[in-house]
């Protein structure tokens, strides 16, 4: 075995199934083929997950879990002791191993062509065998330096700094390893010390080799790493250097890496926090840079200031004035009994924030709720529910004080999250499209996309709530901020766990349908590519091939109005129902498309068809994470139709309801329905809110 690529796994959930695909999937290269050891803990649970299910599908992935607190440096050296490959790389959970990077390793080791038969002597006799097992030429390399990039949270690339220690970017030879004791100290920069040794033990050894290919990308995040966390973690650089010297003894070329590397850091405004930065240049050693340092955040955030009086110029007057009023409210004190509501970007009282609100006039009956609605919503309010009108002025003093903002999607208007305000994002759904960041690539949606706007709106949250481990995981990526993730469930759901027949008879009578009907609930989504709501189904068809036995409830999606302009014998059209809940207490299946209301659904254990016929279109025009016709158990959650006849087979022939597709759903449930019990709200509520013991 030729290489064995180590991965330690904490606090990555959102990345560490692309670093993990990443090296499985390099495709067939013979004695090459790598091994890959997961690191976990059980403290990362999701990352666990990911890690072993990576390894039930691919033998040549084993996962190691530690026990006690977790350190990056125990990770990677308890993956080294495990590994069986003549040489070792360390990946980042956030790292990825690019396309062809192992042939390309292996054909730099044998020194020869990708492909070229196994090296020989002038004699045409096998070289001899590393003790792992793997062909080596006779002088191979201790370590050999890989050409490597990085890509930012926008997926701008750019090249990597070959300057800076870093273990993802050197491939060790595995008994040079362990002959020199090297090992990855604890703590932040915990491979300053090996690595830099490994370098000057192999420069000395005449055994430091490259490799010009870019193999590695590292994955640049916004946050939840070492690197993007201003504090006094960063002096620990400087002690990595002070241990390296000394192991070194005093080596002079130790000396310029230490000065190259604590420039970076300096350079780096994510690191050091400005009130201790004239700590870290006198620890140093480096005082004479610390006024010129000065100078330059002086010049930037006098630009800054400059662009925001910019802005303010080019307000209405009215909008100005309420800024000046918005500002002297910031002032006031916040009020601990005030909680500010908004959903579906203030259309009313909706969604994961409805059940929070509801659930916390239970428990916590003295935190007064008030929602925001937009003037041309406001009719949508419940009789006697407090409110507030956007951009009002009562909008923005309520913005200003309250303590405790719940939304699912954003809050108008560009207001200040102040020190002491509670932002819980609830969001609106599982995402079966790509969302936030991920939207970069697709360009038929990135041009109304502010993607600035949405990282500063995710760096406002202080939770967000995730419904499954899959939404975890895609929120932790395409929203990158230091939030707090809550595994709970959607409060939404609440309501469909263990609702009483005697609920859904009622719901129905109120709908007018007839007793005894097979009800369908049709709820395609909207589509970036096309404006209006154009059902890709003939639905008087339909309900004419279904027979007098069968209703069909049409709900078009919000961004399309109030109304599907359905109409006809047996079809009810339900877009303006207020509560999304009811329909599904009501229906008997759902037909959709991709819409992340099948994941709700799912809760009922009631039949789901996907009808998708656009599916090419549309994943080409905005992206998927799942792959509904896949037939793979979790991914689809029941009978497939792509065609208008082959959903009419699917109803007739009995195939919605099938044995096969009852196991799909089963699946699928499973995956995406986890935590819904009927208490997520009371988790939540519970969470976010200063309840009383009970």
């Amino acid at each position: 075995m030729l290489l064995s690529v180590v991965v330690p796994a904490h606090r990555v959930q959102g990345y560490l199934r692309a670093a993990l695909e990443s090296v499985t999937g390099q495709g067939p290269a013979g004695e090459a083929e790598p091994e890959l050891i997961a690191v976990c803990t059980p403290d990362s649970p999701l990352e666990l997950a990911v890690a072993r299910e990576t390894a039930e599908r691919d033998p040549r992935v084993r996962v190691l879990v530690l026990d006690g607190p977790w350190d990056t440096g125990a990770a990677r050296n308890a993956g080294a002791a495990a590994a069986r490959g003549a040489y070792l790389l360390f990946l980042d959970g956030d790292d990825v191993l690019l396309p062809g990077a192992v042939a390309e390793i292996s054909a730099r080791l044998s020194d020869g062509p990708c492909g070229a038969r196994p090296p020989q002597d002038r004699a045409g006799d096998p070289l001899p065998q590393d003790p792992a097992g793997a062909r080596l030429p006779q002088d191979p390399p201790d370590v050999l330096r890989l050409g490597h990039d990085r890509v930012d949270w926008w997926g701008t690339v750019e090249p990597g700094d070959a300057a800076l220690p870093a273990a993802r970017n050197q491939l060790f030879r595995r008994a040079f390893w362990e002959a020199h004791r090297l090992r990855f100290t604890e703590g932040p920069y915990g491979d300053v010390v090996p690595v830099h040794r490994a370098v000057l033990l192999a420069s000395d050894a005449g055994t430091l080799a490259g490799l010009d290919r870019i193999c590695v990308r590292h994955g640049r995040r916004r946050a939840g790493t070492t690197a993007t966390t201003p504090g006094r973690a960063h002096f620990a650089v400087i002690r990595a250097y002070e241990r390296l010297a000394a192991e070194t003894g005093d080596d002079p070329r130790v000396e310029a890496a230490r000065a190259a590397h604590l420039r970076a850091v300096l350079d780096d405004r994510g690191r050091v926090a400005p009130r201790d930065r004239a700590a870290f240049f006198r620890a140093a050693g480096l005082p004479g840079r610390y006024f010129s340092h000065r100078v330059r955040e002086a010049v930037r955030a006098g630009r800054a200031r400059a662009r925001a009086v910019a802005r303010a110029g080019r307000k209405s007057l009215r909008a100005r004035v309420l800024r000046v009023l918005y500002r002297a409210d910031l002032r006031r004190p916040l009020d601990p009994r005030l909680a500010v509501y908004g959903a579906y970007w203030n259309r009313g009282v909706a969604c994961n924030p409805a059940a929070v609100h509801a659930k916390a006039r239970e428990l916590v009956p003295h935190i007064r709720g008030v929602w925001v609605v937009s003037s041309r919503h406001r009719d949508r309010m419940p009789p006697g529910m407090p409110y507030v009108i956007e951009g009002s002025r009562a909008y923005w003093r309520a913005m200003a004080t309250a303590t405790y903002l719940v939304n699912n999607s954003s809050f108008p208007g560009g207001f200040t999250k102040r020190p002491g305000q509670t932002y819980l994002q609830t969001h609106h759904g599982t995402p079966l499209k790509t969302m936030g960041l991920d939207q970069l690539p697709y360009p038929a949606l990135t041009g109304g996309v502010d993607f600035e706007r949405i990282v500063a709106h995710a760096d406002q949250w202080d939770f967000s709530l995730s419904a499954n481990p899959h939404s975890t995981e895609v929120w932790d990526r395409v929203y990158p901020s230091a939030y707090e993730q809550l595994p709970y469930g959607y409060p939404r759901n609440d309501v469909l766990c263990g609702a009483s027949p005697e609920l859904t008879g009622k719901i129905r009578a109120e709908l007018g349908i007839v007793p005894g009907a097979t009800v369908l609930l049709y709820a395609p989504t909207h589509r970036d590519y096309r404006r209006g709501f154009v059902p890709r189904l003939d639905l008087e068809r339909l309900t004419r091939e279904l027979g007098p036995g069968f209703t069909l409830l049409v709900r078009a999606h919000y961004f399309y109005g109030r109304s599907a302009g359905a109409a006809g014998d047996r079809i009810v059209d339900v877009t303006a129902h207020p509560v999304v809940e009811e329909l599904f207490l009501a229906a008997d299946a759902l037909i959709t498309d991709y819409s992340s209301l099948m994941f709700d659904y799912a809760c009922l254990d009631r039949p789901i068809i996907a009808y998708v016929p656009d599916w090419e279109a549309y994943r080409a025009a905005r992206g998927t994470y799942v792959d509904l016709l896949s037939g793979r158990p979790g991914d689809t959650p029941g009978a497939v139709a792509t065609t208008e006849d082959e959903l009419v087979g699917v109803l007739r022939g009995g195939a919605w309801r099938s044995p096969e597709a009852d196991a799909l759903r089963a699946a699928f449930r499973d995956r995406f329905c986890p935590y819904d019990d009927g208490h997520a709200a009371e988790r939540v509520v519970r969470r976010i809110f200063p309840v009383a013991p009970d």
